[in-house]
């Protein structure tokens, strides 16, 4: 059997809910990166996000959308350090 730390079950994120924000962070940062590997990058003028479900409930309360942004600018959420001023 594998051993595994409390880091590897848990991911700690912006916001008060992880899950509402570290999935959209990295969906946001995974699709930056493919358009730069697609050199496409520069051809875009406009992006808009739609948000379903549970992250269109909670989303400005949950930092769902500064989570996006953080990921479409190219933040990691691993060196990334958050503090609510």
């Amino acid at each position: 059997m594998e051993c595994i730390s409390v880091f590897d079950m848990l991911k700690i994120g912006v916001g008060p809910s992880s899950s509402h924000t570290l999935g959209p962070w990295r969906a946001a940062e995974r699709w930056l990166y493919e358009l730069k590997d697609e050199d496409v990058f520069n051809n875009v003028n406009r992006v808009t996000v739609d948000l379903y479900g549970s992250l269109s409930l909670t989303g400005k309360g949950h930092a769902t959308d500064l989570a996006l942004m953080l990921g479409l600018s190219g933040s990691d959420p691993r060196d990334y350090s958050y503090r609510n001023d």
